[in-house]
């Protein structure tokens, strides 16, 4: 029976940290994938009768994703630790480095596509590794987290400390938009059964406000982009905070502000999507959609981007222009990969990677134009 390669030497590395008390970090991506992988994570590490230091979230508006220099500046008092990634991290050599010199032994737990380099740290959890060979390469973050929780707890993971974490498995699975099949499927089956008598008050409050029977009458997808809807602000993130609270009062306080940005949002959505298609409309036909806009929030360019994509079966590339950089998300039509896509204009890109369909980039002004065409002319061929 194999295991996902590396997943035993972190689960082992993570206990010794727990024996030694030594610092351990957590740093997740702030969407819910990331945000449930890091309370799993957290959550067994208590179980085993540790604790962490620090549970960090980046601002994407401000810093983009991944680990970024501002995070590691902030944690640097905090070394030497362990430092954890979820959802994110496999992209990040750099950091990774400058991470290694602060005193950082990382531990990187993604499910995003490898590029050609690959951050030189203590261990990297990731079935998309070429030599891995486990047979699953599907997972949401949040299931391979849920992996490494079953590695780290073992016989010690009860049937309730299961369920719980399944719950947030099977939520952050739906959440991220991967297949829903063999693994997957049977991580949402038990996790949405187990749902419906769910301990945790974070998830509890949202029967009070869609009704008991939420999870059977549709309302499911309303709690996932409730959960999904939060952003981070000095590495906090409202979601982590209603997930971990213990107070029914302080949840139905965060869980109906997550409802109310949930709705702007999706307002602020309809209008970026009727903004691009007026200006596609004046283009002539071109292989992809790449646009972009001062005013435009980048926590709203992956929903915007996988709206356009569908709608015209094209990869679509959706960013927000700053005074220097632009950063960005891209949604393409499956049998597409965007990230081989951005490979051929890794030189002119500061970061980039993400999932063959669902990936993200960050870029200097100055080479937009250069990227684009370059886009163009990979998608092109591949027609």
């Amino acid at each position: 029976m194999y295991k996902i390669k590396n997943i035993e030497k972190a689960a082992e590395r993570i206990r010794q940290a727990v024996n030694n008390n030594e610092r351990i970090i957590i740093y997740g991506d702030s969407d819910l994938d990331g945000i449930s992988s890091a309370v799993i994570v957290e959550e067994a590490i208590k179980n085993l009768g540790g604790q962490v230091c620090r549970v960090f979230f980046p601002d994407r508006e401000k810093d983009g994703y991944g680990v970024n220099l501002k995070a590691l500046e902030l944690l640097k008092k905090d070394a030497p630790a362990l430092f954890i990634t979820l959802d994110l991290g496999i992209g990040n050599v750099k950091e990774a480095e400058l991470a290694k010199k602060i005193g950082f032994e990382m531990i990187i737990v993604d499910h995003h596509e490898p590029l050609d380099g690959v951050p030189d740290v203590y261990t990297i959890v990731d079935p998309k590794q070429k030599d891995d060979p486990y047979p699953f390469k599907q997972f949401a973050n949040v299931g391979i987290a849920f992996r490494l929780c079953e590695e780290l707890l073992g016989k010690n993971m009860s049937p309730t400390l299961r369920n719980s974490f399944l719950e947030l498995a099977a939520l952050g699975t739906i959440a991220d938009m991967v297949p829903q099949i063999e693994e997957n499927q049977k991580i949402i089956e038990e996790g949405l059964r187990s749902l419906k008598n769910t301990f945790r008050p974070g998830l509890k409050v949202f029967w009070d406000i869609f009704g008991k029977g939420a999870i059977l009458d549709g309302s499911l997808l309303k709690i996932i982009s409730a959960l999904n809807a939060s952003e981070s602000e000095t590495f906090e993130n409202d979601s982590y905070m209603l997930l971990t609270s213990g107070s029914a009062e302080r949840c139905r306080e965060l869980a109906q502000k997550l409802v109310d940005k949930n709705q702007y949002k999706q307002q602020q959505v309809k209008n970026i999507v009727h903004e691009i298609e007026r200006r596609i409309s004046q283009k002539p036909k071109e292989p992809i959609i790449f646009e972009g806009d001062p005013a435009w929030r980048l926590t709203l360019a992956g929903s915007v981007a996988s709206i356009i994509s569908q709608k015209y079966e094209k990869p679509t590339f959706v960013f927000k222009k700053g005074d220097s950089e632009s950063c960005g998300s891209v949604r393409n039509p499956k049998h597409t990969n965007s990230v081989e896509a951005m490979k051929t204009c890794d030189g002119i890109l500061i970061t980039y990677g993400g999932h063959t369909q669902a990936s993200g980039f960050r870029i200097k002004n100055e080479n937009l134009e250069e990227f684009k065409k370059g886009l163009s002319r990979y998608f092109q061929k591949k027609k």
